[in-house]
């Protein structure tokens, strides 16, 4: 599939997108869905890092970044409304006039909300389920990784967020010009390793993660921890997918669409 293909798959699946909110309850359950999806990538990033990290292995952030992968795979095969992809297809949608700006504000912040209630509610199912117990090497790679978060400057956040989902959008942005399911598979693979292993900022990722740390009691973290969070990290996705990659080969189409209409005047 060519770019200017992929971009008109995607006005085409912005429209399909912004349409799907008047159906409030279905489209509220998808979203939170794609949450709790990707909150059992955090689940068991903690779960599978913990161990490495309380005997001091090195390989601690690598193992993280090795098994999330099943996050994004879940939501891209079994299906759901998720943010951080979402601000690549509505932008690039918003910026051909496939859907107006409006559609578009609209949708993503329904879809930040439904993103939100799923993983908090998946964070309340784990927390209950007694995984987090203080002690235990889970609680102690997630109160190692949300104190990193907390701690970081707003600034630094922001960066992060934009790293962090300049790399997802292009999983999915790749994934929608392949032909093969096990090559968008192995590219989900690749981009959710790079992500995590940098310790970039996911702003889906981090609602289970703050909420886990909140439900679990992780000594000096706070619901202002968790809302700068939310701001800072969506903001910084918003720009790396929604800008950078979204508009970048939203600009890109329009080129080739002009070489291609040069060509054939000639």
């Amino acid at each position: 599939m060519t770019i200017d293909e992929a971009i008109s798959y995607q006005n085409t699946s912005a429209q399909k997108k912004t349409e799907s909110t008047s159906r409030l309850g279905s489209y509220a359950v998808s979203s939170m869905l794609a949450g709790s999806y990707i909150g059992i990538g955090v689940v068991l990033m903690c779960a599978a890092a913990g161990p490495f990290l309380t005997s001091h292995a090195p390989a601690a952030k690598l193992v993280s970044g090795l098994v999330f992968g099943i996050a994004l795979t879940l939501v891209t095969v079994a299906g759901g409304e998720l943010l951080t992809s979402n601000m690549m297809t509505l932008t690039q949608g918003a910026h051909n006039k496939a859907i107006t700006r409006i559609a578009a504000a609209r949708t993503m912040t329904l879809c930040f909300i439904g993103n939100l209630v799923g993983s908090a509610l998946f964070a309340g199912f784990v927390f209950l389920g007694g995984t987090f117990k203080q002690g235990s090497a889970a609680y102690a790679y997630l109160e190692y990784t949300v104190t990193s978060k907390a701690s970081s400057t707003p600034i630094e956040v922001l960066f992060k967020g934009i790293l962090c989902n300049i790399i997802v959008c292009l999983a999915i942005w790749a994934g929608i010009r392949l032909k093969s399911e096990g090559a968008r598979l192995t590219v989900i693979f690749w981009c959710a390793l790079a992500f995590i292993t940098a310790g970039f900022e996911h702003v889906v990722a981090n609602m289970t993660t703050f909420s886990l740390a909140l439900f679990v009691g992780v000594p000096d973290i706070t619901a202002l921890d968790f809302a700068s969070n939310m701001i800072f990290a969506g903001l910084g996705n918003l720009i790396g997918g929604g800008v950078i990659v979204g508009l970048g080969y939203s600009l890109l189409a329009r080129s080739e669409r002009k070489a291609k209409s040069f060509a054939q005047a000639a």
